[in-house]
């Protein structure tokens, strides 16, 4: 028997690139392990909001009673967070059966790391029986892993341009790859105010059943409540979903379409949408752990999602001083990040990561130099997101306030011993 961290190693070493598109040889996995769903599957694509959006599906339909299995990638801290069996993170232990399955069945197949974990973590969901299924796309969509099960209902979230060297060029191409997981005469959920062409395009190619924000359903509110109304049922008075942001009504709006859609096989009361939008939980998605300083980890790490970071910080108030820790993979489009959050941030600590993908510290450092124009900011660079982190709490006054954003692996190095609790310097005890 094998421990999680020894399969891990394993699936790293199993192909030669970290990522390559292409259905071909997992479907031929998921033929010969009979890896299927004996339950409504709704699968979630989307350049940002796919996680907050599995996350409200997942609140919203335990709290109607239904058996919940959640595919997500990436994770966090630890592993075993990207897949939730009834909200809980499975454990490692049960894993290990899956994932001999998977090499046995593999024979001389090569498979990437997400392929290899995917087959594995999708098994020890159809075995743990749910009444639905949540599978969460990991780039793009029509050639992703999750791919190979067929969607009941599909849901897809904002489109922008992230991950182009995969995906293409523009929002057209990348709108593309993402419809790729509808299928003929089931909804999809598009919850993309501005949707490129080419999903809509897909969807009447394919006779998908198509739910579009504005015309099949619609939103409204004030600053305390908000309300839906959909193709045959409107919900008003809704508490805003507890998931901080803007950006995540347009999420919980296509959450409510889709559970719509799938009314007929998944009923949920009203009483459950309510309670799972006021208590629905994800880390890392505009978190803001009060503190002295204040403390938001996002996972912001493209120039959309940034953008609504920025928004989401200036709604926030005033604080004397926000310092920045960032770090990102190097592939990333760098200038409009900086040119959008760089007015809110005085301070940054650039960090490298511990992946081979990312962006080294100094160098972000010196792309953030090249193109400042404010006297009054400050950069380092840090070995590591810790440590970033510590320089910040460092320089900070009680009343500023830290933003830990950027990559999966930035936000979950400083979550890595649990959340923390700031308390500046000459705040504490023996100081």
């Amino acid at each position: 028997m094998k421990s999680l961290a020894d399969w891990l190693a394993h699936a790293e070493h199993l192909h030669p690139k970290n990522i390559e598109l292409g259905l071909e040889r997992v479907r031929a996995m998921a033929q010969k392990l009979d890896l299927v769903f004996d339950c409504p599957v709704i699968t979630v694509a989307g350049t940002n909001g796919k996680g907050s959006t599995c996350a409200m599906l997942e609140s919203i339909l335990m709290h109607a009673g239904y058996r919940t299995a959640v595919f997500t990638s990436p994770h966090l801290v630890h592993f075993e967070e990207r897949l939730r069996l009834s909200g809980e993170a499975v454990k490692a232990e049960a894993l290990a059966a899956h994932f001999e399955a998977v090499e046995e069945a593999r024979g001389d197949m090569t498979l990437t790391y997400f392929e290899f974990t995917t087959l594995a973590l999708l098994l020890c969901a159809t075995a743990s029986k749910p009444d639905v299924a949540i599978l969460e796309v990991g780039l793009g969509g029509r050639l992703d892993a999750v791919n190979v099960i067929d969607a009941d209902c599909a849901i897809i979230t904002s489109i922008d341009l992230d991950h182009m060297e995969f995906l293409g060029p523009d929002r057209e191409s990348i709108g593309f790859e993402k419809a790729g997981i509808m299928r003929a005469g089931r909804p999809v959920i598009v919850s993309d105010p501005v949707p490129p062409q080419s999903v809509i395009a897909h969807a009447e190619a394919i006779g998908a059943d198509l739910w579009r924000v504005g015309r099949d359903f619609n939103v409204s509110g004030d600053k305390q409540q908000w309300g839906w109304s959909g193709r045959g049922r409107r919900y008003s008075g809704l508490a805003y979903p507890a998931l901080r942001g803007a950006n995540q009504l347009v999420n919980a709006a296509g959450v409510l379409a889709a559970l719509e859609a799938l009314r007929p096989r998944l009923p949920v009361m009203a009483q459950a949408v309510r309670i799972g939008l006021a208590s629905v939980e994800l880390p890392g998605r505009f978190q803001i752990v009060p503190g002295e300083p204040a403390l938001v980890l996002d996972v912001a790490h493209n120039p959309h999602a940034v953008a609504a970071l920025a928004e989401n910080l200036d709604a926030m108030g005033f604080y004397p001083t926000t310092h920045g820790v960032f770090g990102v993979m190097a592939d990333k489009d760098l200038a409009p990040m900086f040119a959008r959050i760089g007015p809110m941030i005085d301070r940054w600590y650039f960090t490298d990561l511990p992946t081979p993908r990312a962006a080294k510290a100094a160098d972000l450092q010196a792309r953030w130099e090249a193109q400042n124009t404010r006297a009054d900011a400050s950069a380092s660079a840090h070995a590591g997101p810790m440590e970033a982190l510590q320089a910040a709490i460092d320089r900070a006054d009680p009343a500023d306030r830290i933003v830990v954003f950027g990559s999966f692996f930035t936000v979950g190095g400083v979550l890595e011993h649990g959340t923390p609790r700031l308390r500046a310097r000459h705040l504490s005890p023996d100081s």
